[in-house]
């Protein structure tokens, strides 16, 4: 079968990239996958026989990077990640293989609007925000620098929520992305692997006298590889994204079913499925708390089971496994995958300890993404210990390894032991899965250069001050080919025409854009573009909320997760602060505004779903009024995601980045922004102080406390009461929203949010809110001079590109993975020889 596929028993054409071939596979597709006939085909048919369509051309080049790595002495990197919002991937399959004006003229031949059919995509809703982005963008730029690398995660069968906005109110409902099928996965049924949860250990001595463990587990659920092709832009590389779904072993008791207990005879698999069911369960609950951690565990396991078949098949031993894999962890959800490791080395395949973790520390690498002391995962040990008793066991081991090795390098510090302990002693004992991370890591990086010095000096200093030589620094990045090439079509023409194609695949080129920011014709065509993108968003806004805003507005724009420390509330204390000086003086300057906001709250998370509602309960009040509606717009959109993200960052005026100095890691919202010509308004906080670096500082609007000011001022005893006595613009604001203005009267309804701002401020909102006031006028006075805004967002642009994820990769693969480019070449079906790109030879088409 394989010689015949490869020897080419199939017409070699059918996957030609021409217009007209590519219109009789799509009407190949409509007959032959659908079962319907081109005029009785509705929107998703014609969805499905297009992305069938796209699929067939990343097939051969997918089989061909599968064989190219076979054998190779380069490392491949297995990139472990809870979450993978990789947004829906037809369009960037378009412009990955640069077909997408072969597709669009193949489409109209038939009548047909490639936008309509791009729109019929259910998004893959398998990420809560920017962790789930960055490992999407970073299997985009490991496959188009051609690094081998699979990206493992869970198949969730519903997405983080589709959020409703009901009475001002979020309201979640479930996202079924899965409900009309998904064309670009392939089952792997034969790579079905068996995950054992809970029970007991056994210890016993084996027929040699060696000191060995069986763990006895309560239920066994089997985990079920889902393939995705993730495509190299203008590459061969087709690298796999590998989803895996839980089943039960035996999905039907039939004995039992014969007895007449009908649901019993199911309810293993129901029971098994609930592992990828739904993304982060609630853990407020023990059952919550439960599924989530054998959630965590089951797609480890299931991964690293798939390393080893896999290192079989290149016929490596085991002992050789950091050999062949570079296991990236995205945040400490895949840590448990160090005790696995060490499980499967120790048990199942009998390497001595001290060398199965040596292994184990070179094959593994830790990325941190968090600076808050509450974000650090941590397990109660008895959960922890009904779970997975075996990798308690384990885990203890390493924990009282490493606290010798601490104990002699910190010599009677004791409060060092029970700082870096694997077990946190205090009260209720915990399992710290950060430690863990850290313990069994051989590199350990921040994701911008202030994060990873924070990291350094305070939330891991214990850890830096074991092992400097662990730690590194690599900023985020962002794929050019989604953020600008797909979502901005019109911008990356005009971008093309001016400076050529390569800034797709070296977005550093984009400084050849810079000289143009000074040509009046240059700016005028940019600032037509982005009055296209204004219009185009404003249509979205109508149709998602009913309400009508001005394009020529200042878009000013937060989107982004939901939660306090990002400080979603500071901007609407802002709006508030303009809505009472148009209210006090009907005459005053007020460049007029729309300030869209969008974002999910955690369901369990009531803070943040109080700040939604704060934010629609200003709006209702502001768009009534008809004293400021022509001059101030607040709309919150909903159910914000990629595909709303592909809308939303091209059309922003100004991009609001206004997190506290030294709480968000990096952001990557900010970068996208940027990278479609917003200005932005932002702390010194994050990437924040590379981006305002690399742009420049007249062309970004900083504000607020540094890092140090916050420090000092929490030392010296902040007073949060004495800012708002002391400035009288708060004060009104504050008591506004405390009469209950903007809660029909009642006083009491946000009383969670700035009640406790007055008492303790913990993000030093009151603090910052002075000069942030005073920063937002000098945007308004820069958008006042529309010739010195697009010049400033033409800048913005140009200097964007060193926030690539393409440079972030580069800088993992150099520094941390040590892997290195296999570029592939196609396998011909004709005769089995391999042959040169074929994708290099369609010249021409979007970019």
């Amino acid at each position: 079968m394989t010689e015949a596929i490869r020897n080419g028993h199939a017409d070699e054409t059918r996957t030609a990239m021409s217009c007209a071939i590519i219109r009789r596979a799509f009407l190949d597709h409509v007959f032959h996958t659908q079962g319907k006939l081109p005029g009785h085909a509705g929107p998703n048919d014609l969805y499905q026989a297009l992305a069938h369509t796209v699929r067939d051309r990343l097939v051969q080049r997918w089989i061909s990077t599968s064989e190219a790595y076979l054998g190779q002495p380069s490392r491949t990197v297995a990139y472990l990640s809870a979450e993978f919002l990789v947004g829906p991937h037809l369009g960037n399959n378009l412009v990955n293989l640069g077909i997408y004006d072969e597709v669009q003229a193949a489409m109209h031949s038939l009548g047909l609007d490639l936008d309509d059919i791009l729109r019929q995509e259910d998004e893959p809703g398998l990420g809560n925000g920017g962790l789930g982005r960055l490992a999407a963008c970073f299997m985009d730029s490991l496959a188009t620098l051609e690094i081998p690398a699979l990206g493992y995660g869970i198949r969730y069968e519903y997405g983080i929520f589709h959020q409703a906005i009901v009475d001002g109110v979020q309201v979640e409902q479930t996202d079924s992305w899965l409900r009309r099928g998904n064309p670009w996965e392939i089952q792997r049924a034969e790579w079905t692997v068996e995950v054992r949860l809970g029970g007991h250990t056994e210890h016993y001595t084996d027929e040699h006298g060696c000191y060995r463990v069986r763990w006895v587990p309560a239920k066994t659920v089997a985990g079920v590889p889902f393939d995705s092709p993730i495509l190299g832009y203008r590459v061969n590389t087709v690298n796999t994204l590998r989803l895996w779904r839980a089943e039960a072993t035996e999905a039907f008791d039939f004995p039992t079913f014969n007895r007449g207990d009908y649901l019993g005879a199911v309810s293993k698999k129901v029971t098994s499925e609930n592992l990828t069911k739904v993304l982060y369960p609630n853990d407020e609950t023990q059952q919550g708390k439960e599924l989530r951690l054998e959630q965590q565990y089951f797609f480890v396991a299931c991964s690293l089971r798939d390393m080893l078949r896999l290192l079989a098949a290149d016929g490596m031993p085991v002992r050789r496994f950091h050999e062949k894999f570079a296991i990236q962890l995205n945040d400490t959800h895949p840590a448990i995958g160090i005790a696995e490791l060490m499980r499967l080395l120790v048990d199942e395949h009998d390497v001595p300890w001290d060398e199965a973790w040596a292994i184990t520390c070179q094959s593994f690498a830790y990325t941190n993404h968090t600076l808050l002391p509450e974000a650090l995962e941590q397990w109660p040990l008895p959960l922890f210990s009904r779970v997975l008793p075996r990798h308690l066991e384990i885990l203890l081991e390493i924990n009282a390894r490493f606290l010798d090795e601490v104990r002699i390098r910190f010599y009677g510090d004791s409060a060092r032991l029970t700082r870096l302990s694997l077990i946190d002693e205090h009260g209720e004992r915990h399992v710290r899965m950060t430690n863990l991370a850290c313990v069994g890591s051989h590199a350990i990086n921040g994701v911008a250069a202030l994060h990873s010095r924070l990291m350094r000096e305070d939330v891991l200093k214990d850890f830096f001050d074991m092992w400097p030589e662990k730690f590194t620094s690599i900023t985020n990045g962002v794929t050019p080919r989604r953020w600008l090439a797909l979502s901005n079509p019109r911008l990356s023409k005009l971008v093309c025409e001016a400076i050529g194609k390569d800034w797709i695949s070296d977005a550093e080129r984009l400084h050849a854009l810079e000289p143009l920011a000074d040509d009046a014709g240059f700016r005028h065509l940019w600032q037509a573009v982005r009055r296209e993108n204004k219009l185009d968003l404003a249509q979205l806004v109508r149709q998602s909320t009913g309400m009508v805003v001005d394009p020529a507005s200042m878009f000013d724009v937060m989107v982004k997760r939901i939660h306090e420390y990002k400080r979603q509330h500071l901007a609407v204390l802002h709006i508030i602060a303009l809505y009472h000086r148009i209210k006090c003086d009907p005459d005053a300057d007020i460049v007029p505004r729309t300030f869209l906001f969008g974002g999910k709250a955690a369901p369990g998370y009531q803070y943040a779903k109080l700040m939604i509602r704060f934010i629609t309960s200003v709006a209702d009040v502001v768009n009534r009024d008809p004293q400021v509606r022509d001059r101030l717009k607040v709309v919150f959109l909903p159910n914000f995601n990629v595909t709303c993200g592909q809308r939303i960052y091209p059309a922003a005026d100004l991009s609001e980045q206004i997190s506290l100095a030294g709480k968000e890691a990096s952001g990557t919202g900010n970068m996208k922004f940027a990278m479609n010509g917003a200005l932005t308004i932002g702390t010194l906080d994050g990437a924040n102080i590379e981006l305002r670096d690399a742009i420049g500082a007249d062309n970004f609007f900083d504000f607020g406390l540094s890092v140090p000011q916050v420090q000092a001022l929490r030392e010296d005893g902040y007073d949060a009461s004495a800012c708002y006595r002391g400035n009288a613009e708060l004060r009104a604001v504050m008591d506004l929203i405390r009469q209950g203005f903007f809660s029909h009267g009642d006083a009491t309804r946000f009383d969670l949010l700035f009640d406790e701002q007055l008492r303790h401020d913990p993000y030093f909102l009151l603090a910052d809110f002075a000069s942030y006031v005073d920063c937002q006028r000098q945007a308004s006075a820069a958008f006042s001079d529309p010739a010195r805004w697009q010049r400033m967002s033409v800048l913005s642009c140009a200097r964007s590109g060193w926030f690539s994820s393409d440079r972030a990769i580069r800088e993992y693969c150099d520094r941390i993975w040590k892997v290195k480019a296999v570029p592939v070449r196609l396998l011909h079906r004709a005769s089995g020889a391999p042959r040169h790109a074929e994708a290099a030879a369609h010249a021409g088409g979007k970019p």
